[in-house]
């Protein structure tokens, strides 16, 4: 194979996200208008890895001027890590060269931009790779809170999902436990639950302890069911980030059972009854504590994946394919490709790993933030001021028929971590 300007390949890792098929577009009319031939690789580094040469397919302007409009990926994915050993890094690039490929756009997440790090590392110059961030966790660094591709949308259809659930909650009088994807941070869960206006939201960066312990989950819901009930509603809907799993303690995940793995080393959280497993011990608490509630779990995340992408990730993914294909064509390699307030940004990869793990720095949900500490005041949960108001605590006690004293021995705990509430004349002079 041999163009003008080059071959530029483009693969694709990791989970499905909308707007996967607007950078592959995007990215072949840039590449191609220059002169360059370009061709998708199937199924993520899979094939490549192993030595296979023959998953690619030449791609046209005339083929992908409008595939922007669909969700999934026309090139498929998958979770394959050429990283596992130097044989298989080897053997990909070995592959990559045998097909004539000089450039590589990989699209995905922190695995994935891992896996092009080292793809790059291992060419030596021979192949120029550049990245585009792309998840539904939001969980990549990028800069000033630009969004990984592909969270506004799974937010937008997450939310839609839960404002349904609220008001199915409330014509049945019972909660749901939603558990929504994010394999270490709760942006998903948070976007989805704030925009809705969910009793709570409950999120992995809200426990201050390197392990969270599934007591303090347990009561943080049943606090919240409590509460509500206190104030006349048996109804509610709380947003839990599937994140909280991967810091649960050993103990606490051995209810869960043996804990599945993919090739990267991450849980398949899609296998834990996460849900499940809350709604039976929450349901115990609330027993004990003379209320009764239903309880219903739902997982959210694989209806969200492969949605058509709204207008802001058609157009944010448009700009991250042009430019993508672009920096590589004059020259650019060995960046993650972002766009920052309007304007293109190349962050070198290096700057993106973590140099005490080795691998992808992981954007976390900032519980000191003024977003967060406002949705946190939004959310129906016990609180600080919760117990030093005298009505509302014998309102809860008399809720659970407990003495007052016995629920704040019960539950004052869970507030010792709440953030501080928001003053306003320190923010003003930021």
């Amino acid at each position: 194979m041999s163009g003008g300007t080059g071959n530029v390949g483009i693969v694709v890792g990791g989970g499905p996200a909308p707007g996967i098929n607007s950078v592959i577009g995007a990215a072949t009319i840039r590449a191609r208008l220059a002169g360059a031939r370009v061709f998708g690789v199937r199924d993520g580094f899979s094939r490549l890895m192993e030595g296979d040469a023959s998953c690619v397919n030449e791609l046209t302007v005339e083929e992908v001027s409008r595939i922007h409009f669909r969700g999934g990926s026309k090139l498929g994915t998958s979770r394959a890590n050429p990283t596992k050993k130097q044989e298989t890094l080897d053997r990909t690039v070995a592959s990559l060269q045998e097909l004539g490929i000089d450039k590589l756009i990989t699209i995905g997440g922190d695995d994935t931009l891992f896996s092009a790090h080292k793809v790059a590392e291992t060419a030596r110059g021979r192949i120029a790779v550049v990245h585009v961030p792309k998840t539904i966790d939001n969980d990549l660094d990028l800069p000033q809170g630009t969004p990984t591709f592909g969270f506004e949308t799974a937010r937008h259809l997450g939310c839609e999902l839960v404002k349904n659930l609220m008001v199915d909650a409330q014509t049945t009088s019972r909660w749901y436990f939603v558990v929504a994807m994010g394999r270490k941070a709760g942006h998903l869960a948070l976007g989805a639950g704030k925009a809705a206006g969910a009793t709570l939201s409950l999120i992995p960066e809200e426990f201050v302890a390197p392990r969270i312990e599934i007591h303090e989950v347990v009561d943080t819901l049943a606090g919240a069911i409590v509460k509500r009930r206190a104030g006349g509603r048996p109804d509610g809907v709380a947003v839990i980030a599937e994140g909280i799993i991967e810091r649960m303690a050993p103990e606490d995940l051995a209810q869960i059972g043996e804990l599945k793995r993919d090739p990267h080393g991450n849980i398949r959280f899609a296998e834990v009854a996460l849900g499940r497993m809350l709604k039976t011990l929450v349901e115990a608490r609330c027993a004990a504590l003379n209320v009764k509630t239903t309880i219903v779990a739902k997982d959210i995340g694989y209806e969200l994946r492969c949605a058509d992408p709204i207008p802001f990730d058609m157009d944010y993914t448009r700009d991250l394919g042009y430019c993508a294909a672009k920096y590589l064509l004059e020259g650019g390699s060995r960046a993650m490709i972002a766009m920052i307030d309007g304007s293109f940004a190349p962050l070198p990869f290096e700057q993106e790993m973590d140099p005490r793990s080795g691998k992808t720095r992981v954007r976390m949900v900032n519980i000191l933030s003024d977003r967060y500490r406002i949705a946190r005041r939004y959310m129906l949960r016990l609180r600080r001021d919760d117990f030093t108001d005298p009505q509302a605590l014998e309102r809860f006690a008399r809720t659970c028929k407990l003495p007052v004293e016995e629920f704040r021995a019960q539950f004052e705990y869970l507030v010792r971590d709440e953030p501080p509430p928001i003053d306003w004349r320190l923010s003003a002079r930021r």
